[in-house]
């Protein structure tokens, strides 16, 4: 009882502590630009003044590691000595990178298209029937298992045991079933990728569904009516007036599974290992900083993400920008 109370009482100093010290933060900073700052100057400082504890921990947390990792990432693998752009260029030349690379664009167009075009069908027909809430409820309950947790209950499923034992594998169990020979899913090279790509439709296809559900509930009813009385079939509503309504949502959705596939890690660590011809990006800067030790060639494949990452990021932006526009 006391150790409940002890730590009841540290949860509410927590919380007051914090709030308080944020609010006399605040209140702080509002005086002293009050108190310094001239009457014009006031209302063009003051809202720096608030943002500048958010910016300060957007600083130490996210641009200067950006910038450190640059740096490193022009350094030998130990750190010692500036090499310039060799480790780029060695990343280039190197076997096991371009594996990763293909590994990842195959991830980019079976993640991304398989799960938005699923996302976006299953939200057409579940707003189609009055039940709607349990088929969505279903698809949607694979996002809030964790990567590793989905991929520790995929590997039973993938489970393979050799022909003509017992098959703890849900998926080698309805294929021995069926009368086939079990299949190495997860170690055959020309399966092992899809396999694991996978699971993460398997996981990103709720989220899809969820936005893109909203997006299509948020078409006016009397513009499909109007599309019907036309004389246009469901098929083509579909293709004319849906798909073009709801493009800018289709598109934030797509960006948003792009930047989950580039630094995908978990499923392919749990799973592989990045062994067999299954590492992707993520894994290769994982391996190169942590089982190589080489650094350089590690802070490069981090900023070659990076890199990645910001034309998605500008496309995303630039549509925001003309929607706000209009």
């Amino acid at each position: 009882m006391a150790s409940l109370l002890s730590k009841l009482l540290m949860a509410v100093l927590a919380v007051g502590l914090g709030c308080g010290g944020v609010m006399t933060l605040f209140y702080g900073a509002n005086e002293l630009v009050e108190r310094l700052a001239p009457g014009r100057c006031r209302n063009q400082i003051l809202p720096w003044v608030y943002l500048a504890p958010a910016l300060l921990l957007l600083a130490a947390y996210l641009v200067i590691p950006t910038l450190v990792t640059v740096y490193l990432s022009l350094l030998d693998a130990r750190s010692q000595s500036f090499v310039g752009f060799a480790n780029y260029l060695a990343l280039v030349t190197d076997k096991g990178m371009g594996i990763a690379l293909r590994n990842n664009l195959l991830w980019l167009v079976g993640v991304t298209g398989v799960s938005v075009s699923l996302g976006l069908l299953i939200a057409v027909l579940a707003d189609r029937v009055r039940y709607e809430v349990v088929p969505k409820t279903l698809i949607f309950l694979p996002m809030a298992i964790s990567f590793v947790g989905a991929s520790v209950i995929w590997k039973f499923i993938y489970a393979f045991c050799p022909a003509g034992t017992a098959q703890i594998g849900l998926l080698n169990g309805v294929v021995t079933l069926l009368g086939f020979e079990p299949v190495g899913w997860l170690v055959e090279r020309f399966i092992n990728n899809v396999a694991l790509i996978a699971i993460m439709i398997w996981l990103q296809t709720g989220f899809c569904m969820v936005l893109l559900s909203a997006a299509i509930k948020g078409i006016p009813s009397e513009i499909l009516e109007a599309a019907r009385i036309d004389g246009a079939n469901e098929f083509q509503i579909f293709w004319r007036v849906i798909l073009p309504m709801t493009r800018s949502t289709i598109l934030v959705v797509a960006t948003t599974v792009i930047v989950g596939v580039l630094k995908v890690f978990d499923i392919v660590f749990v799973m592989t290992g990045g062994t067999l011809g299954t590492e992707v990006i993520a894994s290769r800067m994982i391996k190169e900083m942590f089982n190589y030790r080489n650094f350089g060639h590690g802070s490069a494949i981090a900023v070659i993400l990076l890199l990645a990452v910001i034309p998605v990021m500008i496309i995303n932006i630039r549509r925001f920008q003309n929607q706000e526009s209009h």
